[in-house]
Parts: structure tokens; sequence; C-alpha cells
């Protein structure tokens, strides 16, 4: 059997940015694949026999075999079914998962506070922390486009995914606390990345709706309470 062929499920939720940015790789490589919607309030027997460590979206299923954590998982898709999202150049490709794990390390855990703020001072630390990363972002944004359309080059690549597939989001916290994270005053380079980003062809179609991401906010919110209740 030839590597990328046979069975491929994912694991996953709508409105995860790490599903996304899987769900968009697969599309720009035209990948068939069976999604399954996890509840992960209610983790079910799948999620857990897959990813019995962490019990966490996404999971790649590829002939039983599971493939655990997005960015792992965007380069198992390129080893497997080619057409690399990573630059070529290995300095270039440190670069970009340097700046991947920096999104998911910094940047995610500000913007997911803002749904467990209890108070405005949280609130807003949270908002500041986030801004603070994506000027960081807005210089890496020069450093690896080198003048060009994407942190990619010419075409989406793997820093694109790993930033994009938080866009719907910032869109839904913009509607949820008033913040524009990305906008033309303060990061005048994302923004017009972004809109880039949202009218790639490859990727357009794996966008949930902000209505989504407003509809699960508010069931996040509910859950981030009653956790921080019980803990108190």
């Amino acid at each position: 059997m030839a590597a990328g062929e046979g069975d491929l499920k994912l694991l996953g939720l709508l409105v995860s940015p790490f599903v996304v940015r899987v769900r968009m790789a697969l599309s720009m490589k035209g990948v068939s694949y069976e999604y399954i919607e996890q509840d992960i309030f209610n983790k079910g027997e799948l999620l857990v026999r897959y990813n019995p460590v962490h019990k966490k979206v996404p999971v790649l299923i590829h002939n039983g075999k599971p493939v655990c954590e997005s960015l792992a998982i965007l380069e198992y898709i390129d080893d497997i079914w080619g057409a690399s999202v990573l630059p070529a150049d290995p300095y270039e490709r440190a670069i970009a998962r340097f700046w991947a794990n920096y999104i998911d390390d910094k940047m995610f855990p500000s913007w997911i506070g803002l749904l467990k703020a209890e108070t405005e001072e949280e609130k807003a630390e949270k908002v500041n922390q986030t801004l603070a990363v994506l000027m960081h972002l807005e210089d890496a944004f020069t450093q690896c486009s080198n003048g060009k359309a994407f942190f990619g080059g010419d075409s989406v690549g793997y820093l694109d995914l790993a930033l994009g597939s938080n866009l719907f989001w910032f869109e839904a916290l913009r509607e949820l606390f008033g913040v524009a994270f990305i906008d033309e005053g303060r990061t005048p380079l994302l923004a017009s990345w972004a809109e880039r980003f949202g009218e790639a062809a490859s990727v357009k179609e794996m966008v949930p709706s902000v209505d989504k991401a407003l509809e699960h906010a508010k069931k996040f919110r509910a859950f981030f309470a009653a956790a921080a209740a019980a803990a108190k």
C-alpha cells in the first residue's frame, strides 16, 4: 500500500483552531477523509482510545494509527501527501516552527483566557497579552514572508495555517468584547495578510462561521465558570 492510501479519519471539534488548521492542510492537498465531531465536554470512547495521554482533538487516524497534536499532524500530512507547507530551507523551517509554537504557547492561552476571565481587570490583562503577542507576529511576518503575500511566501504555508486558523475566533471575540485584535493601525501587515488568507480558496471553505464560534463561546464560558466555582 502506498503511503497516502488507506483509511483516514479525523477526530475534531468544528470550532477548534487546532482542528481547523489540519482540515485546511488536508483541503490544500485534496485529501479525502472521514470527519468525526467530538464532544470535548463528554469525551467519547474514540478520543480516549486514540489520544489516551491528552484526550484532546485533533487526532488524525491513518490506517488505524493515530497522530496527535495539530503541528505534528501538519508535518505528517506533508510527509505522506507531499507538497510541503513548510519552507524548503532548513533555517526557514526552524523559524516557522518557532513561531507556530509561539502562537500555540502564548497567543492561544491569551485569547482563550478572555472566555475564562471573571473580572474586567482579568479581561484587560488577557486582551493586552494577546495584543502583545500579535505585535511580535507582525515582526515575524516581515521576517518570514520576504516581502511576499504570506508567511509561507507566494502561497499559504505552515505558519499561515498556524495563525490563520485563529482568525474566525478573533471576529467572534470582537463581537463579544469589542476588541479588534488585528487592525490596520496597530498591525498593518497582519491586517493585509488576514484579508488575503481569508480569501484563499484552498482554506476558505474550512473556516467555521462566526456564529458557530459565538455559540461555542457561550458553552466554553459556562464550562469555565462552573470549573472555577467548583475550585473555590
